[in-house]
């Protein structure tokens, strides 16, 4: 599956986006239109910005994975 075919299932949800420059950044899928992908990402303290991102710079989406609930509390 390419990764445009991804995004109806992934929007506002948290997301890991792959670049071709081999970098990448997380963040929530607010909206996506022809070229562009729109991230809210979390820069610090109470501060996120709406980052966007030209689909020709993606290599791949991937939704984040469900939490495993066995974290121990020692």
């Amino acid at each position: 599956m390419q990764w445009q075919q991804k995004i109806p299932y992934l929007l506002n949800q948290p997301i890991g986006v792959s670049f071709a420059n081999g970098t990448g950044t997380s963040g929530v899928l607010c909206d996506a239109s022809e070229r562009t992908l729109y991230v809210l990402e979390y820069l610090y303290h109470s501060q996120f910005a709406l980052k966007q991102y030209d689909y020709a710079t993606i290599q791949d989406i991937h939704g984040f994975p469900p939490c495993q609930n066995q974290i121990s509390t020692n």
